[in-house]
C-alpha cells in the first residue's frame, strides 16, 4: 500500500474547459451577444440504498462506493464479517470492469472517542478491505490505502444516523473508457 498523502475521494479537479472562439465564423449571435466562457461540467450521479448502507458516487472522472463500517465489520473492530465478503467481491467485480492501475481505499470513523483511536481503527479498517481486493483483483492494481480518523464527515456527527454514515470505508478509482470509447 502506498504511504504518501494524497487528496480524499471526490476532490480531484475537473477538466480545464474547451477553447471556444468567439469569433469564429460558425457562431453567428444576434446583435450585441456575446457568449458566456466555456465550462466542463461535472455530472455526478449518488444512489444510496434506503438504509445508506451503501452509496455509490459516480462522476466524470471516478467511482466511488461508500460501505457503512457496521455492514462490514464488528463494533470497534476491524475484522471482517462473513457477510462483508460478498459486498467488497462485488466492488472487485466493478473494478475489474473498469480496468483502473490505481485503487483508493480510504477508512473513516465518527467522532466518539479519541482521534488517535479513530485514526488507527479507520486506516486498520482500510487495511481489511484493502486486503480482500488485493486477493480478487491480483497484481495489477497499485492500493492507496488510508485512514481518515474523523476527518472528511459525510454526514452530521451530533446524531446516531449521522455518525453511522460517517464510519465508514470508501472504495475509489478511476472510471474506464466506455465501451465505445473502446471500439
Amino acid at each position: 500500500a502506498d504511504d504518501d498523502p494524497s487528496e480524499p475521494p471526490g476532490t480531484v479537479t475537473s477538466a480545464p474547459p474547451p477553447e471556444v472562439d468567439a469569433n469564429s465564423p460558425g457562431l453567428k449571435l444576434a446583435q450585441g451577444a456575446t457568449l458566456a466562457p466555456a465550462k466542463v461540467l461535472d455530472i455526478k450521479s449518488v444512489v444510496e440504498d434506503l438504509g445508506g448502507e451503501e452509496r455509490r458516487e459516480d462522476t466524470n472522472q471516478n467511482v466511488t462506493f461508500a460501505l457503512q463500517a457496521e455492514v462490514l465489520f464488528p463494533k470497534d473492530s476491524s475484522k471482517l464479517n462473513p457477510e462483508a465478503r460478498s459486498r467488497i467481491q462485488a466492488i472487485a467485480d466493478e473494478i475489474k470492469g473498469q480496468n483502473p492501475t490505481t485503487v483508493r481505499v480510504f477508512g473513516f470513523t465518527d467522532n466518539l472517542g479519541s482521534y488517535a483511536h479513530g485514526l488507527t481503527l479507520s486506516k486498520k479498517r482500510a487495511e481489511a478491505v484493502h486486503a480482500q481486493l488485493a486477493g480478487a483483483l491480483g497484481s495489477d492494481v497499485t492500493f492507496e490505502v488510508r485512514g481518515y480518523s474523523e476527518d472528511y464527515p459525510i454526514a452530521d456527527n451530533t446524531s446516531e444516523e449521522g455518525r453511522r454514515k460517517n464510519r465508514r470505508v470508501e472504495v475509489s478509482f478511476p472510471r474506464g473508457a466506455s465501451a465505445s470509447e473502446r471500439s
